[in-house]
């Protein structure tokens, strides 16, 4: 008996480049990039251990849950870290990433996170990295949310360490990801002593071992049907075009923020301003006295299919999530959210307009 997803010809060198060549033309980049065994957490800190160390001073920027994260590695590493914490409910500036340049000349390392789809914010990554180039600093970026629902350029951007993963926007696995590296950030790693070596986190043994060897040789047996999942969700984007995937999460983010402040019962934005709100992730603020997780419950159990989720840890009493992208970026998976939240508010005997929610949805949807 045999299976398709067990009976496969090994996967060779030839055509895991070739993979890595199409995600490097989904960036537009002219830079190394390569693909890693395993979920976005793996090159997002390997690149971080990779490229800081005592010695270097690191401008940590907070908008949501992952920007906490990057700032714990950097302090792990030795690194001074500057925190620069903006509220969930907005984006950073590049004028407050200018000002911290001006308040702290020493810093020579960005970490920023341009989509933060926990809390349904995006980062202007074009202004902050002409600032950041201004200064020599090493950029980091967190683009795992953002490519495939707007765009992602490191190089346009100089953005020396892209890392991204498909399980969201592009509609892929999570099984592997990607990071695109300018020769700056090689040559900080290489001067770097505590860069990890013979390492799963390590950036510079796929630099020696498969990028110098002209990539003829694995460093690991390859994560198989993953890479094939990732092949086959870039086929599908370039077959429909890059600028129409980002377009349609576009429309689902109008839509679902037009129609949650048309269904009413007390939703609001999370995010004020439409110009600052992700196109992966809608996030609405609960009405006064209701509880988010529990309104997301109720939603679930009349359709468990829709894509609802409340804000994690603190925010579950405030926040509901609209996951509005990959398959899920559609006018029925808008239509379907909207209904079933207004299902949820009519239950806790708030007043809504499910019909006018559509109604709005619908128009905006460009």
């Amino acid at each position: 008996m045999t299976h398709p997803f067990l009976d496969l010809a090994p996967l060779g060198a030839d055509r895991f480049a070739a993979i890595e060549d199409r995600v490097a033309r989904l960036l537009s980049t002219e830079q190394d990039v390569v693909i890693m065994q395993g979920e976005a957490l793996l090159p997002l800190e390997g690149a971080i251990r990779a490229t800081a160390g005592p010695g270097n001073t690191a401008l940590n920027v907070i908008t949501g849950p992952y920007g906490q994260t990057f700032g714990d590695w950097l302090r792990d590493c030795g690194v001074t870290v500057i925190d620069l914490a903006v509220p969930f409910h907005t984006a950073v500036t590049a004028e407050e990433i200018r000002q911290a340049f001006a308040e702290h000349p020493e810093i020579d390392f960005v970490s920023l996170v341009h989509a933060e789809a926990a809390t349904g914010n995006t980062n202007p990554v074009a202004e902050i990295g002409e600032v950041v180039r201004a200064h020599g600093a090493l950029f980091y970026l967190d683009a795992v949310a953002s490519i495939g629902a707007e765009p992602v350029l490191p190089d346009a951007w100089g953005v020396d360490l892209c890392v991204i993963g498909a399980q969201k926007a592009m509609g892929g696995p999570a099984g592997v990801s990607a990071v695109s590296v300018s020769e700056r950030a090689w040559a900080r790693m290489a001067a770097n002593p505590r860069a990890p070596r013979r390492s799963y986190l390590s950036l510079l043994d796929w630099k020696e071992r498969w990028i110098d060897g002209g990539r003829k040789a694995l460093l690991h047996a390859p994560a198989q049907l993953e890479m094939l999942a990732l092949e086959a969700c870039v086929e599908r984007i370039e077959a429909a075009g890059l600028d129409t995937v980002m377009a349609r999460h576009a429309s689902a983010a109008a839509a679902t923020r037009a129609g949650a402040l048309a269904l009413g019962g007390g939703l609001e934005p999370y995010v004020h301003e439409a110009r600052d709100a992700a196109p992966v992730a809608t996030t609405l603020r609960a009405p006064a006295g209701a509880v988010a997780s529990e309104l997301v419950a109720r939603a679930l159990s009349a359709d468990p299919a829709v894509p609802l989720a409340a804000g994690g840890g603190a925010l579950a009493k405030e926040m509901i999530r609209v996951n509005h992208y990959g398959a899920d970026a559609t006018p029925g998976a808008v239509r379907s959210s909207l209904t079933a939240l207004g299902g949820a508010l009519a239950e806790s005997g708030l007043t809504v307009d499910v019909e006018g929610a559509l109604r709005a949805a619908e128009k905006a949807w460009r």
